[in-house]
């Protein structure tokens, strides 16, 4: 079974760390096989909105977008994305952004036409095996948000191994239980109506 991290501390929030909560959950008899990050390391990408497209003058599937990214300025960004539509908000990498692959954003020219920074696809922040197009965001998104806050990526997932005895640990619930007992902590189901 594999979980959130940050979702078993919605239900239990012991004062451990993640290596320690693995360690206990091992130790009561559920193997812990893996704890991976939510998604890879990257730095430097906010939440910004397309307020302008237009066609790249010396290419025909490039485009030269106007992103807001709730900075003084608007970034001038050259995107060969088709799906770049004016008031889509999107996630940026500003100039001096790392991404997976340690790939760095850096100031550019594409075909004489000056970029600062990058629209991003969910395959080129590591969220996905591909993509068909930049990643569109919801309408109430905030401008110039941390993209790792909005999404809340900065969690890790743990893959536990069940034997077949342990059927009280078939859900996020049982796996909580067992967590509240080993650390004597509350224990706060969600309220669902």
């Amino acid at each position: 079974m594999r979980f959130s991290e940050s979702w078993l501390r919605e239900w239990v929030n012991p004062q451990i760390s993640t290596d320690q909560l693995s360690h206990q959950l091992s130790m009561a008899g559920l193997e812990v096989d893996s704890v991976e990050l939510a998604a890879p390391m990257f730095s430097g990408v906010v939440v910004g909105e397309i307020v302008e497209r237009e066609k790249h003058p010396d290419a025909d599937k490039l485009g030269v977008c106007q992103v807001d990214i709730g900075a003084e300025e608007n970034l001038q960004i050259v995107c060969g994305a088709s799906n770049a539509a004016a008031g889509m908000k999107v996630a940026v990498a500003t100039v001096g952004a790392k991404l997976p692959g340690d790939f760095k954003i850096k100031k550019a020219k594409l075909r004489g036409v000056r970029s600062l920074g990058m629209i991003c696809s969910a395959s080129e922040l590591g969220l996905a095996e591909s993509s068909s197009g930049i990643m569109s965001l919801p309408a109430d998104s905030e401008l110039g948000q941390d993209f790792r806050d909005f999404m809340a990526l900065d969690d890790a997932l743990i893959e536990v191994d069940l034997t077949p005895d342990r059927g009280d640990c078939l859900s996020l619930a049982g796996i909580a239980r067992e967590v509240s007992v080993i650390n004597q902590a509350d224990l706060c189901a969600p309220k669902i109506e």
